[in-house]
């Protein structure tokens, strides 16, 4: 059972998380301040990394100091360890006491040399799929009790849900940018349409195969075509058709 006090700890994560989900206008930017939030809610981690598939390897996107970057770096390079586990197997891995843990020799021996002496590896999974990692170092043996797993656990399905909402905002801005791009290039050709249409007595539909044409044997976009028509007539750029605003209704 969680204590009142853990259940408010959390609740102030949490908390915390939405408000930066409202402040961070980039992706990099919550989630640096994420891995902080991190190593606060759970108390025995001295540092905290977050891993994230990359092709066919992983890297940290974000870290919040040397104890941490360097435990990642040191798994990437061994292609073994506890946060890749957990990012591979989509599960939790914790490290007790890495001097008589034997799973990952090309890591451990390595790591106790930077001082870490347990961690605990969490997936971070949004919208079904396992995205990452998060990695929680201590330097002390058996750091993380179930008190403190509890916590990070927790604060892990937060940063998830976070992490959800953040990537989706993402993508909907860029659908926005690609939209917008569309648009202009939509209202270009219409404009060269146009002047096709008056330059050759035809119809708008001959028009467009003509500058079809065009891209095609010059091997060019089909709105550079046009743009490239536009300046021709005019002498000057194609301009955008200006943004439509609704009149004023009468007071």
């Amino acid at each position: 059972m969680r204590s009142d006090a853990t259940d408010r700890h959390l609740a102030s994560a949490y908390g915390r998380l939405l408000t930066l989900l409202a402040d961070s206008p980039h992706v990099d930017v919550f989630l640096d301040q994420m891995v902080r939030v991190a190593t606060e809610v759970v108390a025995p981690a001295e540092a905290c990394g977050l891993t994230v598939r990359r092709d066919d390897g992983a890297f940290t996107v974000a870290s919040s100091g040397d104890l941490a970057a360097q435990g990642d770096e040191i798994q990437y390079g061994a292609d073994e360890g506890p946060c890749l586990e957990a990012l591979r197997q989509g599960q939790v891995v914790e490290v007790h006491d890495l001097r008589e843990d034997d799973r990952w020799c090309g890591y451990r021996e390595h790591a106790l040399r930077l001082g870490i002496l347990s961690s605990l590896s969490m997936p971070v999974t949004v919208d079904g799929e396992t995205v990452g990692a998060l990695n929680l170092y201590a330097t002390r043996a058996g750091a993380f009790t179930d008190a403190a797993r509890r916590q990070a656990l927790a604060f892990t399905d937060q940063g998830s849900a976070a992490l959800g909402v953040i990537l989706r905002q993402a993508d909907q801005a860029l659908l926005h940018r690609q939209l917008a791009d569309a648009m202009v290039s939509r209202s270009v050709i219409d404009q060269a349409l146009g002047v096709v249409m008056g330059q050759q007595r035809c119809t708008a539909a001959e028009a467009f195969t003509l500058l079809r044409q065009a891209s095609q044997h010059r091997n060019r976009k089909l709105r550079d075509v046009a743009a490239e028509i536009i300046t021709q007539v005019s002498g000057e750029s194609p301009q955008p058709a200006p943004a439509f605003v609704p009149p004023r209704q009468p007071s």
